[in-house]
């Protein structure tokens, strides 16, 4: 069982003794940490904070705890129901709310779920914040509010619509082309909270759809990160022909993945480079993502005129350092787009309407369109550490050893040969290095990180 303490909230298995898991008197303790935060911050105006959930077994009586949580604590509790990520961070600017809590364990197995913690812009807090409302939770000094100054408990359902009219509102997304195209897609909710939005979402666009997994119980009907190896289900329903592409969410439906029509997988990691490039054809300008994407949004940025920035790796430091260079889409290999003229989170509602525009525009199919971008292959290896293992030492060595090429040092170590890379970077969560590296052919990409690993546990 495991509890694991970031700076952008708390996460772990529910049930268990406390210290160890997400349990009611850890939940307390955190919640009641962040509100103390938020008010100490100067920027608690509203008195209100925003609540939404995924559909997880657990998510009823996390929800619970932590409304009542607020509520004694003195904040007005708006609780947005059964609600995406990214329509939870929404609601937190539409409302004016002080701040807002998530509860979700994103694309984690139904035992685990997690308080994603946001600012009062509805973004996830930076490090120095998260690292506040942490040292807050250990010191356990708490006030609550007396009986005359007790939080009100306020329902809205109404931001679910109100996500989707902003999403049709976009500038980039073209309504009429969509409806036009006719399209039919399959889509996986994973019993969550895509399949209570998506099927709006899509019938404003005039989509036809069916769904698999599509009752949102949190009983997940596999494992709930989208990843080809737990697609089958839908993989095989897309090579029937009926359909001219595949949806997949995950849980929260911040990351995105498409199948093509033949039933061949577009690649999560490039969901973010084709509706980068649709985003940069009509409005040229700057990308970032983190350091352990594809290339291939490099390539697609350069040849639009743009700049191509790396951030380590969290949703946080690329939301940073696209502020930072002006970058007019962004986001995270693993299926996550964010789009600023929406906001700065990542949000599959806006990635879906993005890519089904631009595909209705080019009138192609999904696989012809994958056809169009630079092939890479990411490889993903680990090594395993001892309790003595050196990891900063380590890291520097390798380095030294590579000095010769370009190396990013922001987040771990990348090395970027000329057409290749390897990014090796310590897990906060598991005793491991996590390794990951790109290359031409899938052969080559693991190769290459094998050969990184093999030196690192040579040094051990």
């Amino acid at each position: 069982m495991t509890l694991i303490k970031s700076i952008s909230g708390i996460r772990g298995t529910i049930g268990g003794g406390t210290g160890d898991t997400l349990n009611p008197l850890d939940i307390v303790k955190f919640v009641t940490a962040y509100a103390t935060f938020i008010r100490k911050s100067g920027k608690s105006a509203s008195g209100k904070i925003v609540v939404g959930r995924d559909a997880r077994i657990s998510g009823e009586m996390v929800k619970n705890i932590v409304c009542g949580t607020l509520m004694g604590y003195g904040y007005d509790v708006i609780n947005i129901g059964l609600a995406t990520t990214p329509t939870t961070e929404l609601a937190v600017r539409m409302s004016g709310a002080d701040g807002g809590i998530i509860i979700t364990a994103s694309h984690n197995p139904r035992q685990w779920n997690a308080l994603k913690l946001l600012n009062n812009e509805g973004e996830f807090l930076d490090k120095e914040d998260g690292n506040t409302v942490l040292e807050i939770a250990e010191k356990e000094d708490f006030e609550y509010a007396d009986v005359d100054n007790l939080g009100h408990y306020i329902e809205d359902n109404t931001y679910n619509q109100r996500h989707i009219e902003s999403v049709l509102a976009l500038k980039l997304v073209d309504v009429n082309a969509i409806k036009n195209a006719g399209f039919r897609v399959c889509v996986d909710s994973i019993n969550s909270v895509g399949g209570i939005i998506l099927p709006d979402l899509l019938k404003e666009l005039g989509v036809e759809y069916d769904f698999i997994n599509g009752e949102a119980n949190g009983d997940f009907a596999h494992n709930p990160e989208p990843l080809e190896k737990n697609l089958t289900e839908i993989m095989d329903k897309m090579s029937s022909g009926k359909y001219d592409l595949g949806i997949v969410v995950d849980p929260d439906v911040d990351r995105l993945a498409f199948i093509c029509e033949d039933g061949v997988m577009f690649g999560e990691e490039y969901t973010l480079v084709s509706v980068a490039d649709y985003v940069l054809s009509n409005t040229p300008g700057n990308t970032v993502s983190n350091l352990s994407s594809t290339r291939a949004l490099r390539d697609v940025t350069e040849k639009h005129g743009g700049i191509y920035a790396a951030a380590a790796v969290g949703e946080v430091n690329v939301t940073t350092k696209m502020k930072e260079v002006n970058a007019v889409i962004g986001g995270e290999g693993n299926g996550g787009v964010i789009y600023p003229e929406s906001h700065y989170g990542r949000d599959a509602l806006v990635g879906i309407a993005l890519f089904l525009s631009s595909l209705a525009k080019k009138g192609c199919k999904a696989s012809e369109l994958r056809a169009t971008f630079p092939n890479y292959y990411i490889a993903k290896n680990r090594i395993d550490l001892t309790p003595s293992t050196d990891v900063d030492a380590i890291l520097e060595k390798v380095k030294a050893m590579y000095s010769n090429e370009k190396v990013n040092d922001i987040d771990g170590v990348k090395i970027d040969f000329p057409d290749k890379w390897v990014h090796l970077r310590k897990s906060n969560t598991e005793p491991i290095i996590r390794v990951y590296s790109e290359a031409a052919t899938k052969e080559e990409a693991d190769a290459l990180g094998k050969q990184i690993a093999k030196i690192v546990y040579d040094m051990q």
